[in-house]
């Protein structure tokens, strides 16, 4: 297979490792580099023969199941492009996503997905159900097959150009744009994260979070898979913080991702009913969203391993910056540490690159990154410029190389001409004990423009209210980045893989402001 490819890589593994432990499906059954690389060809072979060509777009909506790895693999083999959907997703946003995309099939899971099912339908696009049964088994899919046979499969070659993956952006402060992601963006990332992480066949981890997004996929999954490691799929396909550790200690995991939310979920389970014992841990990595410094202390204290945090992005295909592990360097609380595989620079608004400890645009490119947007010039035009992909976060790198994030340029908060960083107020709200989750966000403001407003979530058992946080603030923060109503509540609304998203909430408590616990400062 061509170099460069991430499909070549796994191909390499399976010839390299082939009776290493690949995938465990927790509680039923494991495959081997070698069997699951067997049943990706036969499964590669099945899509083929049912009129699957290059450069088609395969959409697959499971939960985080082995049948998914499999038909993942199996499109990408065939020179398709796969476009993992949340399974959650209601029927019209199936029908953009799959129209986005131009989709020519749908996968799903052995119990299907109505809504899915009903978009697909709506659109005239076929769909098939993909089943496992055991590891001696095929993947069955429920497609009519050609009569005559395809071309062989050993002569269809990947290249690193291949479209590969299509996945769009969060949509966290805009609608969502189209990533076209190929083998060589994948092959790149998948060894960045090997690299920082030095992940070797003695690894293993449990996947928590979703399959559909690019930090599970290629961070949790695929870097896994392409260093001979191992990972372990709940047997829910999905996470649980009941079975989570269990899982761990069986499968002798040696380290973890997740985005903050999960690791206080994690974090608040060992505090409330401690396991009898934890399994050694290299490293516990964070990212997706910024992690403060708080939480990385207490996650430390609690599992005795250090907690790296990350920074990526879909459009680099996950991974743009890491802490390193202890042996190579120190790792920063407050910091996403320093630049893996591509090249990055601190950018002013007329891309003039700036020096330590100063401020402006965070700017990649590299083998990692995208060519651009699905069909959207005007995304494309203000992302590349200067011969640089714009990732929209404003940050600065330290005087030892570390890059700072000060938060998204569209959810900076400009009060009165101060720019505060919404991340910077959540670090002090989180160092309050009695604050399990917070976030901090922008409102208008009749005076000042835009005022600063927060909703904290109380740790459970908490008596917290508004005044008492408020009090916090004025002594941790400047008068005028302390923010002016407080709203307590129970949840914050999320993305799919728990990113808090500054916008919704700034939406949701304003459309609530006249029944939520507003106090004003000095109450």
């Amino acid at each position: 297979m061509a170099t460069f490819t991430l499909t070549g890589l796994l191909k390499q593994v399976a010839g390299r490792s082939p009776l290493l432990r690949a995938i465990s499906v927790s509680g039923k059954f494991d495959l081997t580099h070698a069997r699951l690389h067997e049943l990706v060809e036969r499964a590669a072979f099945r899509l083929l023969a049912a009129g699957v060509k290059p450069g088609d777009v395969v959409a697959l909506t499971f939960p985080n199941t082995v049948e998914f790895v499999i038909m993942f693999l199996a499109v990408i083999r065939v020179r398709a492009t796969a476009a993992p959907l949340n399974a959650a997703y209601t029927l019209d946003e199936f029908e953009f996503y799959l129209s986005d995309s131009e989709s020519k099939l749908l996968l799903t899971s052995k119990e299907g997905n109505e809504p899915a099912q009903s978009a697909a339908a709506k659109l005239n696009i076929p769909h098939a159900k993909a089943t496992l049964a055991d590891a001696d088994s095929e993947v069955t899919l429920s497609l009519s097959q050609f009569e005559s046979a395809p071309d062989s499969l050993s002569e269809l070659l990947n290249n690193p150009s291949d479209v590969a993956l299509f996945l769009h952006t969060s949509g966290t402060t805009s609608r969502p744009k189209g990533v076209p992601l190929t083998q060589e963006n994948l092959y790149s990332s998948v060894q960045n994260i090997k690299s920082v992480y030095k992940l070797s066949e003695s690894d293993s981890t449990v996947i928590v979070l979703p399959l559909f997004h690019v930090h599970g996929l290629l961070a949790g999954l695929l870097s896994s898979l392409g260093a001979g490691a191992s990972v372990v799929l709940p047997a829910a396909g999905r996470f649980s913080a009941s079975t989570f550790w269990s899982d761990m200690n069986k499968y002798n995991a040696t380290w973890y991702t997740a985005v903050p939310t999960i690791h206080q979920i994690i974090l608040d389970r060992h505090l409330s009913s401690p396991e009898p014992s934890y399994p050694k841990l290299r490293f516990i990595r964070s990212c997706s969203a910024s992690l403060a410094p708080s939480i990385l202390a207490r996650l430390e204290e609690a599992f005795v391993a250090p907690v790296l945090e990350a920074y990526a992005m879909t459009e680099a295909t996950h991974l743009m910056a890491s802490n390193p592990l202890p042996e190579e360097g120190p790792h920063k609380a407050g910091s996403v540490g320093k630049p893996i595989g591509q090249e990055m620079a601190i950018l002013d608004e007329h891309g003039v690159e700036q020096g330590a400890n100063a401020t402006g645009e965070v700017c990649i490119r590299g083998p990692n990154v995208t060519k651009g947007y699905k069909n959207n010039l005007e995304a494309d035009k203000s992302a590349f410029q200067f011969g640089w992909f714009h990732t929209g976060d404003l940050g600065f790198f330290d005087s030892d190389g570390y890059l700072h994030l000060v938060g998204r340029i569209k959810e900076l908060i400009n009060r009165g001409g101060e720019k505060i960083s919404p991340i910077e107020v959540d670090a002090v709200l989180l160092s309050l004990p009695d604050i399990a989750q917070a976030v901090a966000f922008g409102v208008p403001d009749d005076k000042y423009g835009e005022e600063i407003n927060c909703a904290v979530i109380p740790r459970e058992g908490s008596n917290l209210d508004g005044s008492e946080v408020s009090r916090f603030c004025k002594k941790n923060l400047a008068a005028f980045k302390v923010p002016k109503k407080v709203f307590i509540t129970d949840s914050l609304p999320k993305t799919a893989t728990g990113k808090i998203q500054r916008r919704i909430v700034a939406e949701h408590f304003l459309a609530q402001i006249s029944t939520a616990k507003v106090p004003k400062l000095g109450a």
